[in-house]
């Protein structure tokens, strides 16, 4: 193929050129130079949610669940208890993480193609005040549904409980401001709706509870209280830095300034999100969720009913025209997973389509329409 290929997926994203080009040059880790390309992206991030007043990032090195479990660790005292909002994959993550770090840790469990419920939490709160914090996934990448964040927050807040948020594929593109909603850390990834390079994680955590987290990880590489403090001494890394990554981010920071930041992001994911359903289904093909709960990040799929259906097969076949779709993350369900992020518009989208229906012709698949579901 003459160009490169199209990552419909929720992370590895498909980059822009300037991003790509950031990395052409090396960095010295501790050089006055990167650390200052540090401090700007650190203090973007904060601009992006309103948080300037009220909390401080904390990057780390490593994939998005690195952060989930250091925010965890760091901010989780050994004696408290950790309740997972559970409705997919990444709130099971969540809740795994937790307990292998020694946490006592409780589930609150929804179905998978549903919000979590906001007035569940109240009640669970309500007969259990040993709980002392609450994990929320904002976004579950595992379908794409989008869970009630303010709704949560408020409660959490109400019942004077710790929030933390898992906001991997929501950040920089659904609306988050921390004026206006509580919570007391929220994680994110350089590689997702910023459309940077995967590599580097990151925590926004509010200051007012940051001091009193210093001694609560049982980790030295995952301390954000050290890595923080670190930082703020020296504005340096406490380890080596993922520097092609930091500037990447900061060049992918620049261009989404210069696109009208998160309302401009969020339109064009909508578009694309519309595009793909829109061509999808007159292909046959039928989306996991409704509209109502349907966050305009990854869209899952039903399986095609076809006996000639083979999702290697037709991964492959979508491959070599260029578009790399995902496995699906349900294990009663076969699904899979089309993403709407990166650096691409509702073009792509659209060739993306045509590409799936030369495949359902090759694979002598008539309609990519799903088995009727059982009574």
């Amino acid at each position: 193929m003459d160009r490169e290929r199209i990552l419909l997926t929720p992370g590895p994203l498909t980059t822009s050129l300037r991003t790509k080009l950031a990395m052409l040059r090396d960095w010295g880790s501790w050089d006055a130079d990167f650390n200052a390309v540090t401090a700007r992206v650190r203090s973007q991030l904060l601009d992006i949610v309103g948080a300037q007043a009220s909390h401080t990032v904390v990057p780390l090195q490593g994939s998005g669940t690195f952060s989930v479990e250091a925010a965890v660790a760091t901010l989780v005292p050994r004696d408290g208890h950790v309740l997972v909002l559970d409705n997919g994959a990444y709130c099971k993550r969540a809740a795994r993480l937790t307990r292998l770090m020694g946490r006592r840790t409780s589930v609150l469990p929804f179905a998978e193609v549903e919000p979590v419920s906001a007035a569940a939490l109240e009640s669970a709160l309500a007969a259990d005040a040993s709980i002392s914090h609450v994990v929320l996934i904002h976004c579950e990448t595992g379908t794409g549904v989008v869970n009630p964040f303010v709704e949560v927050a408020a409660v959490c807040q109400h019942h004077d409980k710790s929030l933390i948020v898992d906001a991997m594929s929501s950040f920089g593109a659904l609306p988050i401001d921390a004026r206006e909603v509580r919570f007391d850390a929220l994680i994110a990834a350089s590689g997702k709706c910023l459309e940077g390079v995967p590599g580097m994680g990151f925590v926004l955590i509010r200051k007012a509870v940051l001091d009193g987290c210093a001694g609560h990880s049982q980790s030295l590489a995952l301390d954000l209280h050290d890595q923080h403090q670190y930082m703020e001494r020296t504005g340096q890394w406490r380890f080596t830095p993922p520097t092609h990554v930091v500037v990447a981010l900061a060049e992918a920071l620049d261009q989404y300034i210069e696109e009208g930041g998160q309302p401009a992001r969020l339109a064009r994911y909508a578009d694309n999100c519309r595009t793909l359903l829109g061509g999808m289904a007159a292909l046959g093909f039928e989306p996991l969720l409704r509209p109502q709960v349907q966050a305009p990040i990854i869209v899952t799929f039903h399986a095609p009913a076809a006996p000639a259906y083979d999702f290697k097969r037709f991964y492959a076949a979508c491959k070599q025209r260029g578009f790399m779709l995902y496995p699906g993350k349900l294990t009663e369900i076969e699904t899979f997973r089309v993403g709407c992020i990166g650096a691409i518009g509702s073009n792509e989208m659209r060739q993306a389509v045509s590409a799936v229906a030369d495949v359902l012709r090759e694979l002598g698949i008539d309609s990519g329409a799903p088995a009727p579901l059982k009574p």
